[in-house]
């Protein structure tokens, strides 16, 4: 049997979102029920809010959550009832091209619950919206609710000791910074990395690259909130873009050299070239930052050669959330890194509104809808 629960939708492009009763259904072959325990307001969702990764409205908000298992559908093994897990939006398929060559990092095939949650059926909402109309859930997980229904592979058991409001975080934000210096950087120990954009991803960057064994970490923003908070988090050096030119003070910091890595996590054509001109000769530049759909980037196609190295994209941070979740949680654990700096304040489901603009004006790392 179906339930019903409050989640919260975004109706249409730009429009405030709102707490909705939502229908989940019985989990089926391969499927999983989690009720919802923390979730964190991350970017993605304004994105998706705003209309900037597709049109396909109403989407059930939230992605970045952990929670338990409530019930599970036929087949699944991995996960049973009353299992803690982070719900990740790569479920590794195991059988594409990228799994069968050993990268399952980089599955192609990454699937999600085949059911549709919906509206309550009987209501009539405003937007033209109505009972029974399916939802399109972020990044196919859904989590702003109080239960939601994913692909079994979507969830990762960790240890249940950790807080769920830390533990959420690791399944989008924290992970794609940390991975982005770990995973797809390669930062290595004595390398100099800077992290353009120091919100909670590039933050999670400068934990990630300390974590590796960088010896200078240099941390780039226009806001000096940010920036005091980015070197609570590891960064030896800081510089404000707003007064400074980020290239030339990246430059003067490495020895006239330019940043091993450069980690670029605004997702902007400008922040972008300021990551590529940056860094050292060989160097390495790492885009984590999410952009639109409507930017693009020129760069001379002679500096892109001359320049040599490696420009590359983080999804995910290149995580496997089954070796890299439980890794992380263990290393919160042990006090090897903070997570739970990350968590500026918890708040109800029906405040996540008011969240979107403290993130807009840069008041939070992460607020995290606890249930």
């Amino acid at each position: 049997m179906s339930q019903q629960v409050q989640g919260v939708i975004a109706p249409g492009k730009n429009q405030p979102v709102r707490v909705e009763t939502i229908v989940v259904p019985d989990p089926g072959p391969g499927e999983a029920v989690v009720k919802i325990q923390a979730c964190g307001v991350c970017h993605t969702d304004l994105h998706y809010k705003q209309g900037g990764i597709n049109d396909d409205f109403p989407f059930l908000l939230g992605h970045e959550a952990s929670g338990i298992v409530e019930s599970v559908g036929e087949g699944v093994s991995d996960v049973a009832p009353g299992d803690f897990v982070i719900l990740n939006w790569r479920a590794v398929c195991g059988s594409c091209r990228a799994c069968l060559r050993g990268r399952p990092q980089y599955c192609f095939n990454t699937h999600n619950a085949k059911q549709k949650m919906t509206l309550l059926g009987g209501t009539s909402l405003a937007g033209g919206l109505g009972g029974g109309t399916e939802l399109s859930p972020a990044l196919g997980i859904g989590a702003f609710a109080e239960k939601t229904l994913v692909a079994a592979g979507q969830c990762t058991k960790v240890d249940p000791a950790v807080s769920p409001a830390v533990a959420g975080l690791l399944g989008c934000g924290v992970m794609a910074g940390i991975g982005a210096a770990i995973n797809t950087g390669n930062v290595g120990r004595g390398d100099s990395v800077a992290v353009i954009g120091c919100g909670g991803v590039g933050d999670a960057a400068v934990v990630g690259a300390r974590l590796a064994g960088a010896a200078k970490i240099i941390a780039v923003d226009i806001d000096d909130r940010k920036l005091a908070t980015a070197k609570t988090m590891g960064a030896t050096h800081t510089v404000n873009s707003r007064s400074q030119d980020a290239v030339e003070a990246i430059r003067e910091l490495t020895g006239g050299n330019g940043a091993d890595v450069v980690i670029e996590a605004v997702g902007h054509p400008e922040t972008y070239k300021q990551a590529f001109y940056a860094r050292d000769l060989a160097g390495t530049v790492v885009l984590v930052g999410v952009p639109t759909p409507d930017m693009t980037l020129e760069l001379p196609l002679l500096d892109v050669f001359g320049r040599g190295g490696a420009l590359k994209s983080s999804w995910y941070g290149d995580c496997l959330p089954s070796r890299d979740f439980p890794m992380l949680v263990d290393l919160h654990q042990q006090g090897r890194i903070d997570l739970g700096a990350f968590v500026t304040e918890t708040i109800a489901l029906d405040e996540v509104e008011k969240a979107f603009e403290r993130m807009h004006e840069g008041d939070v790392l992460r607020s995290v809808v606890e249930f």
